[in-house]
């Protein structure tokens, strides 16, 4: 295989779900609060171990709009690592040239979270090396209504209404659809992550939780992703 041919069977954008921190410590006997600071522990190395695979954008489902539903203690930690892991990842992306994006219902962040993750997209908004995308309070049907009353506000003509202009409306547009959605912990659903961008998108469910992800399974990834023939609605002989 050319180096060329190499790089097509390389995904541009890889999609996580990250889940079986809670799981993980059950199963350990540890506190859920541990689960939750090992998967944190494990979402710092990720994006290096993937841009270094040739990857450019990954998307990490960091919180949902239906986690609210858990324990208030356990929404609680979770908001103090999630601003934590902001704040580091917007000192390690500047440092190593690459983008911090925050998808989801931002303005509705407890606290100062929301000028965390401005200040993480403020601050890194000029690299252009690789893109991390945290869908953080992010639900992909309230992505879809926020688009529809954005469009709305914006006095958007139903003749102008097409693919291109939903797009344009979704909460980081620009990006490039995932070509690849992986979730952690055997669970086969994607909850809601990016439903409008995942038409295509090859599915991929890994038997291990989140906190066990480890550099080789980037591997395994870009392996199963390059094992795919993608026709996107086309011939399927």
């Amino acid at each position: 295989m050319s180096s060329e041919d190499k790089k097509n069977t390389i995904p541009n954008h890889v999609g996580i779900i990250m889940d079986g921190n809670r799981r993980w410590a059950r199963e350990r006997n540890l506190p859920t609060f541990e689960g939750h600071l090992k998967g944190y522990q494990k979402m710092k190395l990720a994006p290096d171990w993937f841009f270094s695979s040739g990857v450019k954008i990954l998307s990490v489902f960091a919180f949902s709009t239906e986690n609210w539903s858990r324990s208030r203690d356990e929404v609680n930690y979770l908001m103090k690592l999630i601003k934590k892991a902001i704040n580091e990842e917007a000192e390690e992306a500047d440092k190593n040239g690459y983008r911090v994006l925050v998808s989801g219902r931002v303005g509705e962040l407890p606290g100062d979270l929301p000028e965390a993750c401005y200040n993480a997209m403020n601050k890194t908004k000029q690299n252009a090396k690789a893109v991390l995308n945290i869908c953080l309070n992010y639900g992909g049907r309230a992505e879809i209504v926020d688009a529809m009353r954005k469009m709305l506000k914006n006095n958007i003509k139903l003749e102008q209404i097409h693919e291109g202009m939903i797009k344009k409306y979704l909460y980081n547009g620009d990006l490039g659809d995932p070509d690849i959605i992986v979730r952690t912990s055997g669970e086969q659903r994607l909850s809601g992550f990016q439903l409008w961008q995942s038409a295509y998108s090859e599915l991929m469910f890994m038997n291990k939780y989140w906190p066990d992800f480890e550099k080789q399974d980037v591997d395994v990834i870009l392996a199963e992703y390059a094992r795919r023939k993608r026709r996107f609605g086309g011939d399927d002989g």
